[in-house]
């Protein structure tokens, strides 16, 4: 399943403010949580698997992402934050863009796909540039699309 049939367009902010990688991970947990009641859940699962190592890839992009056995179905956020913050990533740079995964835990073989197919979108210096500069949302939503498709 590609990870814009799990994004809709109410999960992608432009301007979030976050002020460290735990508030992020707490904005990302609401975006991704399929209600009130899993928000603890996704958090939970998003905490575990940055305490594994950053998800921070470098050149200002992190994908957080987790796995739990009480997540029916996989979903998906981006964000753009207002400012980068720390997010621990191995070339130290600040991240701003920020795409965001839960998963079922049987997941396995997609999760990875879903990982390798963003690591390739934001290899790409124009893509990555595109979605900086997007005004808005909806104009990130966009972007997102268009890269995607050209990398797909």
């Amino acid at each position: 399943m590609p990870f814009l049939d799990l994004l809709s367009p109410e999960r992608v902010r432009s301007g979030l403010v976050a002020r460290d990688k735990a508030e992020l991970l707490a904005e990302v947990s609401n975006l991704l949580a399929g209600g009130d009641d899993d928000v603890a859940v996704v958090r939970d699962a998003l905490v575990a698997r940055e305490r594994l190592g950053s998800t921070g890839l470098g050149h200002g992009v992190a994908i957080p992402h987790g796995r739990s056995a009480s997540v029916a179905q996989a979903r998906a956020a981006f964000v753009h934050l207002s400012a980068p913050i720390d997010f621990g990533a191995a070339d130290r740079q600040p991240v701003d863009l920020v795409a965001a995964l839960i998963v079922p835990a049987h997941f396995t073989d997609q999760h990875l796909k879903l990982l390798a197919e963003l690591a390739e979108l934001f290899s790409s210096g124009s893509i990555t540039a595109d979605l900086r500069a997007a005004p808005d949302a909806q104009a990130l939503h966009e972007a997102l699309k268009k890269g995607l498709r050209a990398e797909g």
